[in-house]
């Protein structure tokens, strides 16, 4: 007898009770900041395949396999949505859960985002691309104190250029906002008394339609995210089969065929489109999974060891590739590889891997601490005090 896929609402989004979908989230947060790691080291320090005449096949294939930063932007945002938003609905309408709210998201930013500034600060004064001087509020000049604060209100790209030309830290400034737009459409739908709601609608309208176009367009997509969390199909391994070829065929597709570089009314379309079964991917993992297997833990730990850095590695990649540059200006005479030369494979790959453990040791010292830092900011600005929770599958 044949069994059809049955899709399910659930009253609260099961955050962290799935294992294979907590599996996934995990190894998918990782490897998304790899991709786009991957894909800003070679930008910078190869020359762009459409400007060599007859690439080599090998470089054709490093090209290929780092040219998904876009859509794995795309997975940043529907993971945010499903694990922010999810998170926040859970515990909408329980006393302070807006406070609360708005201390873990803005702890989880700043908590990474200064120190990064700072070290870009650092690496700019070493590289000379700032020069010591009187503080500088200039919001055109990248280093400035402007700078500096817009984007830690996420202002960038809207009213101040990235901090130090960091130019990843785009996207955190959708992110900041739909932080903030989310909230404020939960009180609409389901806050108390007509003025909360008024003035929650309000102030939502009024950011739609400040923020730049595609900021307020892609909250759709970071919606959706948060919208599926809530959403359970019961289906078979074929149909989940079925759902991960579809899903890594429209990726490749729109690789290959789609607009990538910017995020523009055409790329929402296609984004959409492959969002959709990724998504529908994701609520279908609902199945029962051994996590006493030996793959199943050695998977486990792979994934979120990766995935507990994979924020400071999107953010501090850039100052650490613009660092690399520099010292390879000034002791090897060159800043730019080959694509013609094997050896020079070896050389990427040395200066990725030098990311990577810049990252994780930059996480040691700063991110790993941002549950400390807010519980420590709960404790003193709510009421009663907070208690730590331990989260098996955190929206961070």
């Amino acid at each position: 007898m044949v069994s059809f896929p049955s899709i399910h609402w659930q009253a609260r989004a099961p955050l962290g009770e799935n294992a294979a979908q907590s599996l996934l989230i995990s190894a998918l947060r990782g490897l998304a900041a790899l991709q786009v790691t991957a894909s800003h080291l070679r930008a910078e320090i190869y020359p762009g395949l459409r400007t060599l005449e007859d690439p080599s096949l090998a470089y054709m294939g490093l090209a290929f396999i780092t040219g998904f930063a876009h859509q794995a932007v795309i997975v940043f945002f529907l993971i945010s949505g499903w694990l922010v938003g999810g998170s926040l609905m859970n515990r909408f309408g329980k006393p302070q859960a807006i406070a609360h709210y708005a201390i873990d998201r803005f702890t989880r930013l700043w908590a990474v985002l200064l120190p990064t500034f700072l070290l870009t600060l650092a690496v700019g004064l070493v590289v000379g691309a700032v020069a010591p001087g009187p503080v500088d509020f200039d919001p055109t000049n990248e280093f400035s104190a402007a700078s500096f604060v817009g984007n830690l209100l996420g202002l960038q790209t809207i009213t101040v250029f990235e901090f130090g030309g960091n130019y990843p830290l785009w996207s955190l400034a959708h992110e900041t906002w739909y932080y903030i737009q989310f909230p404020l459409l939960l009180l609409v739908i389901a806050g108390g008394g007509v003025l909360r709601r008024a003035a929650a609608a309000a102030a939502l309208i009024l950011l739609l339609a400040t923020l730049r176009d595609m900021i307020s367009l892609y909250f759709i997509v970071w919606l959706l995210g948060a919208a599926f969390s809530r959403i359970r199909i019961d289906c078979g391994k074929a149909c989940q089969a079925l759902l991960l070829v579809v899903t890594v065929a429209l990726f490749v597709y729109y690789r290959l065929r789609g607009t990538n570089d910017d995020l523009v009314p055409g790329s929402f379309v296609q984004d959409i489109i492959s969002s959709l079964p990724f998504l529908l991917l994701l609520a279908s993992l609902q199945q029962p999974v051994d996590t006493s297997a030996p793959a199943y833990i050695r998977a486990n730990r792979i994934a979120v060891f990766f995935s507990e850095f994979s924020f400071s590695l999107y953010v501090l990649h850039i100052p650490v590739i613009e660092l690399m540059r520099y010292l390879g200006r000034q002791y090897l005479g060159r800043e730019r590889l080959d694509p013609n030369v094997a050896t020079d494979y070896l050389w990427y790959f040395a200066v990725l891997g030098i990311l990577v453990l810049a990252a994780y040791v930059f996480y040691l010292l700063f991110e790993r601490h941002t549950i400390r830092i807010r519980n420590a900011l709960k404790n003193l600005l709510l009421s009663p005090r907070a208690k730590p929770v331990r989260v098996v599958l955190s929206p961070d």
